[in-house]
């Protein structure tokens, strides 16, 4: 396949298994997204969505955030990992909106990477996912399926988002970034993968990936052999 055979071949299988695309954090407007994603780091999004509703129970919006204090939000939180610095960033953020933005979340990059806690990813999400601004935030399962599908080199997030943006076409971020989330999710994961499921990978993957793949399969049934005949 030349490389705008393997693109079209990644977008429509995406299409075929998630024709309707869930956001994997539960909000109800822009500003309890970007503070669900900024709790999302090093996290996972199942426990963010399990805290987010004890947290907005107290404070769903920038001006009743910023009346609880740090230490209240921290304790709110703690089950998320990473509390001290996140529970800064909730409250500082919320405050520079009140302050700074007229209580309203700002469409703009640049205003939203200025906030407290808030990086080039989480801002790329708020971008995406609240305001419908083409942007393709890079996480962990898109860094690896990435290069699993031999995309990207794999050097880091940056590099891995560039030629995403490069490769695919620029009305299609929105809905691939989040495809090939759930993709990476539901086929292709870091721990626990069958190729046999993963159609992409097993179509269009790195070479060197599938051969590792091949000996770790090989050196499972040899170790599982060896078991049985031990017995």
């Amino acid at each position: 396949m030349t490389k705008k055979e393997k693109v079209e071949f990644v977008i429509n299988t995406l299409n075929e298994l998630y024709p309707s695309i869930p956001i994997p954090l539960d909000h109800k407007d822009s500003y309890t997204l970007l503070v669900a994603v900024l709790l999302s780091a090093q996290s996972t999004d199942v426990r963010v969505n399990q805290i987010t509703p004890l947290l907005f129970e107290r404070a769903d919006n920038p001006y009743d955030m910023m009346r609880l204090s740090v230490e209240e939000i921290r304790d709110i939180i703690k089950p998320v990992g990473l509390s001290p610095m996140k529970a800064k960033g909730i409250h500082g953020l919320s405050r520079m909106i009140v302050e700074q933005h007229n209580g309203e979340v700002p469409a703009s990059f640049e205003a939203l990477e200025q906030m407290p806690a808030v990086g080039h990813k989480t801002a790329s999400v708020v971008m995406s996912q609240a305001f419908g601004v083409p942007a393709f935030p890079v996480d962990t399962h898109i860094h690896r399926l990435m290069y699993r599908w031999n995309l990207s080199n794999g050097k880091n997030v940056v590099q891995t988002e560039k030629d995403a943006k490069r490769i695919f076409p620029r009305e299609r971020w929105n809905d691939l970034h989040l495809q090939i989330i759930w993709y990476g999710r539901d086929y292709s994961p870091a721990r626990g993968w069958d190729l046999e499921k993963d159609i992409i990978t097993k179509t269009i993957g790195r070479k060197t990936v599938l051969k590792e793949y091949e000996k770790m399969k090989m050196k499972s049934k040899a170790k599982s052999k060896a078991t049985r005949k031990n017995k």
